[in-house]
């Protein structure tokens, strides 16, 4: 086994592994970066049109319920940008509606993202002016004075307290506005919905007609041959806890060797989004070869946090048990080169960090918003910020290839992207770095994963025929 520079080996000084511990007693919250113009408002020609002839109120939702939601219309002398309407079926008792499209809004202030009523009907809106080829998750925070606490209670300290009538007092109405956020709902008008973690409420999606093609978009290819996904439970010894791990092992695997391995992390939430129809359609096309995906449990926020700030034990449950796991069980590749460690936030920085401690086991990483403003300085004097961009400067480099993305939507994180793959070059490592006009969300994270994976793995691939798969294909072992 070959080891790099920092590695412990018997007779070398403990101190060059102590090169790669992390600070100790770091915070594991994000820091708030605030947001560095407001969410720029739009006007809607067809809300403007429905406030001068309110009686045509219900040809209006026949229109909508026809379309679906929101609703896109162009801006007049930009076509590169569109005005984009959220809209709410309101009541008598509708006092409050909250858009909260994900990374589209300022959480200090969160009256800006407000919907107002057409007067003299049950028309709720906010529209904001974005560029046609945005796309997000979002929800929809209702007061209904008198629905339960399920979904935007104005009763209790489940609720939202007083309602808009008691937020006189200074701060009275951003903190009425934070406990209505903690009741999201899906848009009953937007037909397209995307999961939601830890069994929170699915989110609606909104996509401009500019919106990249996802790669995976031939998923569902009827000839496509469907893998399995199968899940699992593992004891970790370094970690002293058990969690499901999901694999995903493609079609035929038994007839192959030397398989490339992907690990991806917060598999929970992986195994939600269809990871195997994703892999079974690039597989199908030839853009990726079949593979072997492990998808480890996060378990829940509080360990999730823990484990994936640069926690050296994590690295060794990774390196010393998951792998070796699944080596008993299908024909994995041992060649790093062909080893895949993918994360976001913070799993993204775990990811990188995983790599450049065991570069003879990680060669590649695929780093989505990863975390790599960790750990955040709490006061003066505290640990240092972006802690593993500094080690990338202070230590040689290591046979290890980068994928970073991250959203133009999430303010903060892709400044700290960009110190990290401006180090990374400056060492001499092959970084592809991209960025897409979204947020913090698994639905770009989806289909960027499908890009990543392309570009790490290299297709096509031999055996590939149009409109069919791999056929009989071994891939190179190690």
């Amino acid at each position: 086994m070959t080891f790099a520079v920092g590695d412990v080996q018997e007779g070398l000084p403990v101190m060059l592994s102590a090169l790669w511990s992390p600070p100790s007693g770091a915070s594991l919250r994000a820091p708030r970066f605030p947001r560095p113009a407001p969410v720029e408002r739009a006007r809607s020609a067809r809300i403007a049109a429905l406030a001068e002839r309110p009686e045509r109120e219900r040809d209006f939702w026949r229109a909508v319920e026809a379309e679906g939601t929101p609703l896109v219309e162009a801006v007049a002398g930009d076509p590169g940008h569109a005005a984009v309407t959220f809209l709410w079926r309101g009541t008598a008792a509708t006092r409050t509606v909250l858009v909260l499209p994900n990374q589209v809004a300022d959480p200090e202030d969160l009256a800006g993202n407000l919907m107002s009523r057409v007067p003299g009907t049950d028309v709720w809106h906010w529209t904001i002016r974005m560029r046609a080829d945005w796309r997000a998750t979002y929800a929809l925070c209702v007061d209904d004075a008198d629905s339960d606490g399920s979904g935007g209670s104005a009763e209790g300290d489940e609720g939202t307290g007083d309602g808009p009538e008691g937020c006189s007092a200074p701060g009275a109405r951003q903190a009425y506005l934070r406990r209505l956020r903690r009741h999201p709902r899906r848009d009953p008008l937007n037909r397209t919905v995307f999961p939601s973690r830890w069994g929170a409420e699915p989110l609606s999606v909104v996509a401009l007609p500019a919106a990249p093609v996802p790669l995976g978009g031939d998923r569902a290819h009827p000839a496509a041959r469907a893998g399995e996904l199968s899940v699992h439970t593992l004891r970790s010894g370094h970690l002293h806890n058990w969690r499901r791990v999901w694999a995903y092992a493609p079609a035929g695997h038994e007839d192959l060797t030397g398989l490339p391995v992907v690990v991806l992390l917060d598999g929970d939430v992986w195994q939600q989004l269809g990871i195997s129809q994703l892999l079974d359609g690039l597989v199908h096309a030839g853009r990726l070869p079949p593979l072997i995906a492990l998808l480890p449990d996060a378990l829940d926020s509080d360990t999730r946090r823990r484990e994936l700030a640069c926690d050296e034990r994590f690295v060794a449950f990774l390196t010393h048990e998951l792998l070796p796991w699944a080596a008993r069980r299908w024909p994995v590749s041992g060649d790093p080169s062909r080893t895949v460690v993918a994360g976001q936030g913070l799993g993204g920085l775990a990811a990188a960090y995983a790599a450049l401690r065991r570069p003879e086991r990680f060669g590649n990483v695929l780093a989505q918003s990863g975390a790599f403003w960790w750990p955040a300085a709490r006061r003066e004097g505290a640990c240092p910020e972006e802690w593993l961009t500094g080690r990338v400067r202070a230590l040689a480099r290591r046979p290890v290839r980068f994928h970073l993305s991250a959203g133009l939507q999430e303010w903060g994180v892709p400044a700290a992207g960009h110190r990290l793959r401006d180090a990374l070059s400056a060492k001499g490592y092959e970084v592809a770095h991209h960025e897409y006009n979204g947020g913090h969300d698994y639905l770009c994270w989806r289909d960027d994963l499908a890009q990543g994976l392309v570009g790490l793995l290299r297709g096509p691939f031999p055996g590939a025929v149009p409109g069919g798969g791999p056929r009989g294909l071994v891939v190179g072992g190690g």
